[in-house]
């Protein structure tokens, strides 16, 4: 729906009804697509150029009479075939054009041009106006001195009227188009971002992101048991539940549980429960999270942390369904989707005698490799756009904007803590900022500023200051050029024109410091 408050503060729509009370001492009014009235027409704020119509709406019946006027003169243009037409109004020989405003081909208002007489216009005229005008209560000299001040339009006159109708109509429906294509393609980024950079709560639009989400797609409706590998804070909990969300278990429980939490005693207990009396402490029966899970999903993080002897009995689970409580003899059984999850070199562990092997397979019947923060650079602007967005929500900030210094520091950042290390940075960051709408790189974090060369002038550190001035500046020209490459993933036209020298002149340089990435592939 459009929004006519704005309509009428566009600076085009200004100029005109400037250009329209200056050449014919007209007034413009706009309808919505149903014929109601949407200018404001108090007399104490509206700018009239029409001396008639300003008093008539002062006058107890004035506003009526026009609204009577215009209801008319929508079901007479809406029973033509015309776009612009002229109306009679309740006054006699005077006179108003209205014309439709349509965008993306459907009508969305009027406008309306109101009041004037034409060329014939002549004191016999005048006198008939003034006596209706008294007649519905408008005083006499008033009266006299709007029929004297009536505009009277000749032909040609007429023609450069409907002229700016069409070119109010047409700027109406210009910004209306702007504004709906402006719309859809917030709609279209905001879709492109849930779904083809998200896939549950995960964001990214890396090509190794790209291809997770299509793995997932691929085994959401499958019951097998799933394997997620990654380093600490990758996100591996989001994975399992993408999965569990997706699949025909997703009505049923998502449990989790970090095997590193707890001993193998408390583990045996968490997992699988125990009976009334089976140690110091069971002082009733307890439910385990296989138990409870029954027919959902259960996350085991970390799994790499558990016992040869817990392994076992994991294994069990996993081939028969049943397991034992703690000091129950009659096993249970249960349909539970195992996700495991581990940042430990399983394989590793296998070979040294710390992991079962016939675990590792059937844990790892399919596998998810999560890449650490480090190697999906592209996606750091938009994880920090999504958590700057939920942290200020959160906090209930007023959402603030990264510059363009601070970017490029946090995507110069290795992020060892990946993931969970940038949510609680951009948390502290916005902390900091208190009431400023930017977040500056001086609020970074030390360590960051150390790693991104926040602590030496320009990013100096590690440039050799010995030897020849040519040889230095050789030296500095590689560096900047080697950073701002990384930096711009590799844009040369970008970075050339950050550095203020031609597309070409980089090229050159590229090539004589030896850092195109192709060339050092192919080597």
């Amino acid at each position: 729906m459009l929004n006519w408050d704005t309509i009428k503060d566009l600076h085009v729509i200004q100029k005109l009804q400037q250009i329209l009370g200056k050449w014919f001492s007209i007034d413009m009014v706009f309808l919505d697509e149903f014929g109601k009235l949407q200018s404001d027409l108090d007399p104490t704020k509206f700018e009239f150029n029409s001396y008639l119509f300003k008093n008539q709406l002062l006058s107890s019946k004035g506003k009526e009479i026009f609204l009577q006027d215009i209801d008319s003169a929508v079901t007479k243009l809406n029973q033509s075939d015309e776009k612009v037409i002229e109306f009679d109004t309740f006054y006699p020989q005077v006179r108003g054009m209205i014309n439709e405003v349509k965008a993306n081909g459907s009508l969305i208002g009027y406008v309306v041009a109101y009041n004037f007489a034409d060329s014939n216009y002549g004191s016999n005229d005048e006198k008939k106006l003034e006596e209706k005008m008294i007649s519905i209560g408008h005083l006499p000299e008033e009266a006299a001195i709007a029929s004297k001040k009536m505009t009277r339009m000749e032909k040609f006159q007429l023609e450069y009227l409907k002229e700016l109708m069409a070119l109010y109509s047409d700027e109406i429906s210009t910004y209306q188009d702007e504004i709906t294509s402006r719309e859809q393609r917030i709609k279209d980024l905001s879709s492109e971002v849930s779904n083809k950079y998200r896939y549950h709560m995960m964001i990214g639009k890396s090509k190794k992101m790209q291809q997770i989400y299509s793995l997932l797609e691929k085994i959401s409706n499958s019951e097998s048991t799933i394997l997620v590998q990654g380093e600490n804070g990758t996100g591996k909990e989001l994975v399992a539940k993408a999965i569990h969300y997706n699949s025909p278990r997703k009505d049923s429980l998502f449990l989790a549980q970090n095997c590193s939490a707890f001993n193998d005693n408390l583990l045996d207990s968490e997992l699988f429960g125990h009976m009334k009396g089976s140690f110091t402490g069971a002082v009733r029966d307890k439910k385990g999270l296989f138990e409870t899970a029954d027919g959902g999903t259960l996350f085991l993080d970390e799994i790499g942390d558990t016992s040869l002897t817990m392994q076992v009995k994991l294994l069990r689970v996993l081939q028969e369904g049943t397991f034992l409580p703690v000091g129950a003899t009659t096993p249970k059984k249960v349909n539970v989707r195992i996700i495991a999850a581990t940042n430990k070199p399983l394989k590793e562990m296998i070979a040294r005698g710390e992991f079962r092997e016939d675990l590792y397979y059937r844990i790892n019947v399919i596998n998810v490799n999560l890449p650490p923060l480090r190697e999906r650079n592209e996606d750091i602007p938009l994880l920090m756009e999504h958590f700057l967005e939920k942290k200020c929500k959160e906090k209930d900030y007023v959402v603030k904007t990264f510059s363009k210094k601070c970017l490029e520091k946090m995507l110069d950042y290795p992020w060892p803590g990946n993931i969970r290390e940038l949510e609680n940075e951009i948390e502290r960051l916005i902390v900091l900022a208190g009431d400023e709408g930017v977040v500056t790189p001086d609020l970074l974090s030390a360590r960051i500023l150390e790693k991104t060369g926040g602590s030496a002038p320009a990013g100096l550190k590690g440039v050799n200051t010995n030897g020849s001035l040519k040889e230095a500046l050789q030296e500095l020209e590689a560096y900047m050029i080697k950073e701002g490459l990384k930096r711009t993933n590799f844009n040369k036209s970008r970075l050339a024109k950050e550095l203020g020298i031609s597309r070409a002149g980089l090229i050159m340089k590229v090539d004589k410091y030896g850092l195109d990435k192709r060339v050092k592939k192919a080597s």
